[in-house]
């Protein structure tokens, strides 16, 4: 299974559209075989569920997003996990042990970074 999760720095971002990049983790019988970072390629309407459909991804995790994109991801086979909040070492051992739980907050679309709350 591969996780990826929207980050800015260490932490989850607020919105995954404006996120760094994404931290993939690649997780097997809860043991995190290979982690590794994806520059955001950009904020493109529709564009980055399909790129990370691409690349096997099999969770989203973001603080906020809007209600397209999580529809978009749900459409390419995506678990959506948003209301996500802190360090990526303790989002990734969370979701791991079964123990985080989307808020199914929808942000408005287009919102200005910082302006998301999930």
């Amino acid at each position: 299974m591969k996780i990826a999760i929207a980050r800015d720095g260490n932490y989850v971002s607020e919105h995954f559209g404006h996120c760094e990049g994404f931290e993939i983790a690649e997780v097997e019988d809860k043991n995190i075989l290979k982690r590794e970072f994806l520059p955001n390629p950009g904020h493109k309407p529709g564009f980055l569920p399909k790129y990370l459909s691409e690349k096997n991804v099999n969770v989203i995790i973001a603080g906020g997003m809007g209600a397209t994109a999580q529809e978009l991801f749900t459409r390419n086979n995506i678990e959506v996990i948003v209301g996500a909040r802190g360090e990526l070492d303790a989002i990734i051992k969370d979701y791991v042990d079964g123990n985080l739980k989307s808020t199914n907050a929808v942000c408005r679309e287009h919102q200005h970074e910082g302006h998301c709350h999930g």
